[in-house]
């Protein structure tokens, strides 16, 4: 098979992915995005929380040209990003108790904000217990997972259960067990991971869904812009001093 041919059929699992999740998770989105609304309307904040490859989509709506200014990345110290050494750190690191209880005592997180915690299986300690403390907290707590990893897994976590148990919302990625789209003769392990393009698609929708529920309100959504157009630094500099204490990426 040529890789052409591969590419394509990756492309396709991919748009395949996206059409599922918009026919199937459109109600959810909707929620979700009102959710953020009522936060932002309501003088609270946003956080995001993604542990590993899961942490990309959070990283890909904060401090974003085109994006709502107050979505903050809630960090775990060794989880964010892939440049953690050594790079299977994080995944222990995702299966220590007690951890995301100490990082949101520790975080300027309070009742009535929003959290969106992303974890494609929703199996490890840390991602469960986010959601549980989020929600003591009185946070609103928007979870982004597969749920066929709860019908075809195990829970690391003590309780038995999963992120999908403890949110007030939902979002199911589609995405099945493995994360690997294709597979081919010849090779042994199977590959194409798309998790990353869904949740983030989806990440956007509802941010995308949010500034329009907020205008529709008649509010201006907290936008900001790309710095690299003609007065996007002025634009956003009057948003962060506007939304100064909700935004917690500045200095």
């Amino acid at each position: 098979m040529s890789e052409s041919k591969l590419a394509g059929q990756f492309f396709d699992a991919a748009i395949g992915l996206l059409q599922r999740v918009r026919e199937e998770e459109a109600g959810a989105i909707s929620a979700a995005a009102a959710a953020v609304a009522d936060a932002v309307a309501g003088g609270n904040r946003l956080f995001a929380f993604g542990a590993g490859h899961s942490s990309l989509p959070a990283q890909d709506v904060v401090y974003r040209a085109g994006g709502l200014a107050l979505m903050n990345f809630l960090a775990v110290p060794g989880t964010a990003g892939v440049d953690v050494m050594p790079a299977t750190l994080g995944s222990a690191l995702e299966r220590v108790d007690g951890l995301a209880g100490a990082v949101l005592d520790s975080s300027p997180a309070t009742a009535g904000d929003v959290l969106v915690v992303i974890s494609l299986s929703g199996r490890n300690a840390l991602p469960v217990e986010m959601a549980v403390n989020a929600r003591a907290l009185g946070l609103t707590v928007i979870g982004v997972t597969s749920v066929a990893y709860a019908r075809e897994t195990r829970s690391r976590h003590a309780s038995g259960t999963f992120l999908k148990d403890h949110c007030d919302i939902v979002l199911d990625s589609k995405i099945a067990v493995g994360d690997a789209e294709l597979s081919l003769d010849g090779i042994d392990a199977p590959f194409a991971p798309a998790s990353t393009v869904v949740t983030s698609a989806i990440m956007q929708a509802v941010m995308a869904a949010a500034a329009g529920e907020l205008a529709a309100r008649g509010i201006e959504p907290p936008l900001l812009r790309s710095g690299n157009v003609d007065g996007g630094h002025e634009w956003n500099g009057r948003v962060m001093q506007q939304y100064g204490d909700r935004i917690f990426f500045r200095h």
